[in-house]
């Protein structure tokens, strides 16, 4: 039976906002859904709101970006050889670099399966993923050219910002965050590191979504209380949307200096929580990272 551990509405809302706001920006969603149901409420949402709620980032994407995809789709079936694809096909090249460069974090998310559900749980790898990343992000943001549009991609690039999407297996170090990172190194301009980052995401966080919901189903029955996650998992695609049409329009005119800062403080304040024994060391099993390396399940299914 469907329970949601002692949440009401209200609970329910915050959730989800948080949820919706940090899922596709560069501050890692894990940590704030890791810390926020410890400090506020005392617990863990449960497996189910989780799966559900996580829903709703997903269809904000899908929605954001739908044009896009049915080009790309377009494109791959245009041209189904991507050893083959015409210079002058944008989106069938974009298409195909999406599908490719999400294939490292399958292959490393099988490879990692149990380091993922078990050893990287803690809050302490969540805190030193935010304040490393942030380091590098900075390095980034000084060293990147930053003179390449979306448009001019080249497989090699767009690979490379693939593999480095495979460090977001590990807890805090924030999907977008390093894949914006690897975009910039790679002298994507601010924006279209960022639009790669969101494309990138797509293919993974749905499967993920969709697979924590399958999970959910398949060991427990959703007959009570459904109003609570299905209200966070709207507000969060709510939110998650506007934060995606604002995230791209920040970056045309801002660096990341801002999130940059953020990680630092976030992972400075985990880890004085920790110390002080405000929370416990033990992140939840059904975080965010659990369900991006749900994908890999379902490849090795």
């Amino acid at each position: 039976m469907f329970h949601a551990p002692v949440l009401g509405y209200p609970e329910a809302i915050v959730l989800g906002l948080l949820q919706g706001l940090t899922e596709f920006l560069p501050v890692s969603s894990t940590a704030h859904m890791a810390i926020a149901p410890q400090l506020l409420f005392g617990n863990d949402p449960g497996a189910a709101f989780s799966a559900i709620v996580q829903l709703g980032p997903v269809v904000a994407i899908i929605i954001y970006f739908r044009n896009d995809l049915v080009r790309y789709v377009q494109g791959i079936f245009r041209h189904p050889n991507p050893m083959k694809l015409p210079k002058d096909d944008i989106d069938a090249k974009l298409g195909w670099y999406v599908v490719i460069a999400t294939l490292p974090i399958i292959l490393f998310g099988v490879l990692l399966q149990h380091k993922i559900d078990k050893d990287f749980r803690s809050l302490y790898v969540i805190a030193g993923s935010l304040i490393a990343l942030a380091g590098v992000l900075f390095w980034a943001e000084k060293t990147g050219p930053k003179n390449t549009s979306l448009e001019n991609i080249t497989f090699r690039e767009s690979f490379i910002i693939g593999l480095a999407q495979v460090l977001a297996l590990v807890p805090g170090a924030s999907r977008s965050g390093v894949t914006i990172t690897a975009g910039l190194f790679q002298g994507l301009d601010r924006e279209s590191a960022a639009r790669f980052s969101f494309l990138l995401s797509i293919p993974s966080i749905t499967a993920a979504g969709l697979f924590k919901i399958y999970q959910v189903v398949h060991k427990e029955h959703l007959t009570h209380n459904l109003g609570l996650p299905f209200l966070a998992a709207i507000i969060a695609g709510l939110f998650a949307y506007v934060v995606i049409r604002w995230f791209l329009g920040f970056m045309k005119e801002h660096s990341t200096t801002a999130f940059i800062i953020y990680r630092i403080v976030l992972g400075i304040l985990i880890l004085g929580l920790l110390s002080f024994h405000i929370i416990e060391s033990k992140a939840p099993l059904d975080t965010a990272s659990t369900g991006r390396a749900a994908i890999v399940r379902i490849a090795s299914r």
